[in-house]
């Protein structure tokens, strides 16, 4: 009895064997499962960015996803300089108001030597009680500006109304009530020269504090 080895059979009969049985490699490779393709395609990301294949900057912003975004703040004002800004405000109002105090009752003292338009009572006070009042309007202003920037949205607009308002009321106020129009007058001229560095002095140093 002899033995064929199955290698040496003929590659006719191979293929008519392939057709036979209904195998072949090709075949094989064709019928293998698609369940690991079906099982990618059920599978959800996990990061949300590859749902829709964009780069949201919320996530960025927020260092990590799943986190939500951080709210903007407002920057930070340097209250040293912001204070030795006012301080220095206040200087400024109070020699203002000293020195057009004391113009204004050199002209009168004048006026009064003279003889000719009777005699002038122009200032209530006099000029170091107007320099002392125009140094503590710059405080209170000053603080009024630091309160508005931490509670109200634009602190600036709102500082110029509420100041503005103030400074119309005393000038309109002495030019009322006052019995003499010369002491009206030059009361209302003083308040003016006060009113103005505190009006537009508190704000710049306030924009100049703020650490951006």
């Amino acid at each position: 009895m002899s033995y064929r080895d199955p290698r040496d059979q003929d590659p006719r009969d191979q293929g008519t064997a392939r057709y036979e049985t209904g195998y072949s490699p090709q075949s094989r490779a064709y019928s293998q499962p698609t369940d690991r393709y079906q099982q990618y395609g059920n599978q959800q990301p996990a990061d949300p960015r590859y749902d829709t294949g964009q780069y949201d900057p919320r996530y960025a912003a927020a260092g990590s996803y799943g986190n939500q975004p951080k709210q903007r703040q407002r920057p930070n004002i340097n209250a040293g300089l912001y204070a030795g800004g006012v301080v220095m405000t206040g200087v400024v109002t109070g020699l203002a108001a000293w020195l057009v105090a004391w113009i204004i009752r050199a002209i009168a003292q004048r006026v009064n030597e003279a003889g000719n338009l009777g005699v002038w009572n122009p200032l209530a006070q006099d000029e170091y009680w107007f320099a002392i009042t125009g140094f503590l309007c710059a405080l209170a202003g000053g603080a009024l500006w630091y309160v508005l920037y931490l509670t109200t949205p634009s602190p600036n607009q709102f500082y110029r109304w509420i100041v503005g308002l103030l400074i119309a009321a005393a000038v309109i106020i002495p030019l009322v009530l006052s019995a003499q129009i010369s002491t009206g007058i030059g009361t209302a001229v003083v308040h003016l020269v006060i009113g103005l560095p505190v009006l537009s002095l508190i704000p710049a140093m306030g924009e100049k504090s703020i650490q951006r």
